[in-house]
């Protein structure tokens, strides 16, 4: 897949015509920042990047299910093929996240949420305002495309499947054929220096699942626990049991991360309550991992309730799966970086991120890369900026033309890349 030889003149135009967009680009981020959104229904989003779209001659339609948008270019360059047979047009894919987090923002910034208790704090309000600026590079250079563009606007990325509730409406069948190659992008509020553009060949993000149990014992009070049967004690111990499992049973070359970040039991110090609750992330990076965690946690749970006669109820739920960059794919989008930023500004992360991405769904159906692009203020010591879903995290709106540029150069050279 190499990159074509008018790439320079190429990257010229889309650099600059992005910088002529980013004060449109920057107005709708702030927009977006000032009145985010959670969940599957994101009505103001859409209506906003929906607005955004009109009069671009992007074949438009939104989800059934969430409030998503697809929108399909179709490009009318030369045919990869040559044949002008537009059922052999190869398809490219470029995701963007719309959805904000509930968290109760602290940044001070003029744009601001004004939303009680939420906030765009992992700067999914930066993606859909460079796929929405993508989208107008694209409809300007539609007779440069070899083929047609699909742009997924997706709601629901943080912990509500939005991904997956896209692919079951038929989000990559839009153009009427599979993508070739599907992108996505996700800025960093720390990690790198700003404008630094990280990824690399397979595994780039973990595997994800929710642990959820419930311990039942017998209430009574807190002076006679002999006459009860003490739900805190147990739970306790599965916490710490977990954590052994994790150095005991796992090789340490193919890690795996537990972290229990819910434990709940009682309302007073003298009263021992009738259930105790816990809940817990867990990581992991390979399918392997993955599926003996499945089988492992529960059965070490339910036995250590059982060794104390009490009962529990474990509900390990399988979420995201790993998400995968295809290695041809990775070295296509390095070389599209180096392009169109320079030598230098690429990094390739020694090994794959902790956090869990539901892009990992489209990567398993279709070949594509994830990349990460720091939007850490100028000025600002990255080893000591909030990192992303922090209440404090700042995106630099600077990044805002150069991922604009980015989602509109993968999508260009790689429809042309696939030429004979």
């Amino acid at each position: 897949m190499a990159l074509p030889a008018s790439s320079a003149d190429l990257t010229v135009s889309l650099l600059d015509d992005a910088r002529a967009l980013a004060g449109d680009i920057a107005d709708l981020r702030h927009r977006l920042h000032r009145e985010p959104e959670i969940g599957l229904e994101l009505p103001r989003t859409q209506e906003k990047v929906l607005a955004a779209l009109d009069g671009l001659g992007y074949e438009v339609s939104t989800g059934v299910d969430t409030t998503s948008v697809t929108a399909v270019l179709r490009g009318t360059g030369a045919d990869a093929g040559g044949g002008g047979d537009a059922g052999e047009r190869p398809v490219v894919l470029l995701r963007g996240d719309m959805d904000a987090l509930p968290v109760q923002e602290k940044t001070g910034v003029h744009y601001a949420s004004r939303t009680e208790g939420a906030m765009h704090a992992c700067g999914h309000d930066l993606h859909t305002s460079m796929l929405v600026g993508a989208a107008n590079l694209l409809a300007a250079r539609r007779d440069q495309l070899a083929g047609d563009v699909v742009l997924m606007f997706q709601p629901g990325e943080e912990g509500f499947d939005g991904a997956g509730v896209m692919l079951r409406e038929g989000v990559l069948d839009a153009a009427g054929r599979r993508p070739a190659a599907a992108y996505g992008l996700h800025v960093m509020s720390s990690m790198a220096a700003g404008g630094t553009v990280m990824s690399r060949p397979g595994a780039v993000m973990s595997s994800s699942d929710g642990l959820f149990v419930t311990v039942h014992g017998a209430g009574g009070h807190g002076s006679a626990p002999f006459a009860a049967k003490d739900p805190v004690t147990v739970a306790a111990e599965m916490v710490m049991a977990l954590q052994s499992m994790v150095t005991r049973q796992f090789d340490v070359f193919d890690p795996v991360v537990v972290t229990v970040g819910m434990l709940q039991a009682g309302t007073k110090r003298n009263v021992i309550p009738e259930t105790a609750r816990l809940e817990a992330t867990i990581r992991s990076f390979s399918p392997e991992a993955k599926a003996r965690l499945k089988a492992s946690v529960p059965r070490l749970l339910e036995s250590i309730a059982a060794a104390h006669g009490l009962a529990a109820t474990v509900d390990y739920c399988e979420e995201y799966p790993l998400t995968v960059n295809d290695g041809a794919e990775s070295a296509f989008a390095r070389r599209a970086v180096d392009e169109l930023l320079g030598a230098g500004r690429y990094r390739e992360l020694a090994n794959p991120l902790a956090g869990s991405e539901d892009f990992s769904r489209v990567l398993a159906e279709v070949p594509g890369a994830f990349l990460f692009l720091s939007a850490v203020p100028d000025g600002t010591d990255h080893a000591e900026a909030a990192y992303n879903h922090s209440p404090y995290a700042l995106f630099d709106d600077a990044v805002l033309p150069e991922g604009t540029a980015l989602y509109a150069r993968l999508a260009l050279e790689r429809l042309a890349a696939t030429r004979p």
